[in-house]
């Protein structure tokens, strides 16, 4: 989710549910190390819980911006093994590493040595070249020995050899039973699914073998299937939000952001998914992804993007 979930998505999707853990999108250790960590970090107090998804594979390292991660406040701190970008694969992050269980037990014991909030892990169910159930068992045994609780699993492999990371997240099959499987065998683990979830009505049933589901891409392209989760899956009584109220709550928001000098696309880029298969619906894309950047008062066009959504 790099370049998606920033604070200004995360901002909004906190609007729609009060209770979902909501991520950042994958940060480097070498963007907080090395680069401005206070703008990667940043983050409205409105957003917990709150998880910081780091990339890297030096525990040092990691262990350092666990530390950056506790000290910003963050609930929880992601190790992500399972993004198969070759970007990142030179670098030694992301799916690559689950040919290294070893290591990512390090960085995992590093991680939990720093700090005091949780160390999670999501990975897939394999690698090109280690995808057999026995090596996957190997390394949440291995990762679970350093100290990591909970798992999210994304029930594909990763080829990481000869797909993009678009395919990989297309081409190989969702195989749902092999994660149940090793809820099975790890019963005393928290094991959260991940992959192809779409609707609540899968949630609620994946939700009896797994501990959790975790929403990515449909979270992001059908937002509004957020505004559900409270009363759904929390068992929560707050009356579900319309579209055009969790758009007036942004409103001060996005004012103080054109304050800071700020431009209104940054944050309405992400709530495009909320015009879906009404009339007017396409209007409201436009006016939010095209004329917003020819408006002198983008304001009272983001009003009137509001009006398109009133009674959605």
């Amino acid at each position: 989710m790099m370049d998606w979930t920033d604070r200004h998505c995360r901002f909004f999707l906190r609007l729609l549910s009060q209770h979902a853990l909501l991520y950042t999108e994958m940060v480097t250790t070498g963007a907080l190390l090395r680069g401005d960590h206070a703008r990667f970090l940043r983050h409205d107090q409105s957003e917990h819980p709150l998880a910081l998804q780091l990339g890297g594979s030096v525990p040092e390292e990691l262990a350092a911006c666990a530390r950056m991660a506790e000290d910003a406040g963050y609930d929880e701190v992601n190790l992500n093994v399972g993004c198969p970008s070759d970007r990142v694969q030179n670098n030694m992050i992301g799916a690559c590493l689950m040919g290294h269980p070893a290591l990512v037990g390090d960085c995992v014991k590093a991680m939990l040595d720093a700090v005091a909030i949780p160390i999670t892990v999501k990975h897939r169910i394999g690698i090109d070249g280690r995808d057999s159930y026995a090596e996957l068992c190997d390394f949440v045994g291995q990762v679970r020995d350093a100290g990591c609780r909970s798992f999210t699993v994304h029930a594909r492999i990763a080829i990481l050899a000869g797909l993009s990371p678009k395919e990989n997240r297309e081409i190989p099959p969702l195989r749902y039973e092999v994660a149940a499987q090793l809820k099975r065998d790890f019963p005393d683990l928290e094991i959260i699914l991940n992959g192809g979830i779409k609707t609540l009505e899968e949630c609620q049933n994946h939700l009896q073998t797994f501990d959790g589901v975790m929403l990515g891409r449909e979270a992001y392209h059908n937002p509004y299937l957020l505004a559900e989760v409270d009363q759904a899956l929390f068992a929560h009584d707050r009356p579900m939000i319309g579209r055009a109220e969790a758009l007036t709550q942004l409103r001060p928001y996005i004012e103080r952001h054109l304050a800071e000098g700020g431009a209104m696309h940054h944050i309405t880029r992400h709530v495009l998914g909320l015009a879906q298969g009404f009339h007017g619906a396409r209007r409201f894309r436009q006016l939010l992804s095209v004329d917003i950047h020819k408006t002198t008062d983008p304001l009272a066009l983001f009003d009137q993007a509001i009006d398109l959504l009133q009674g959605r």
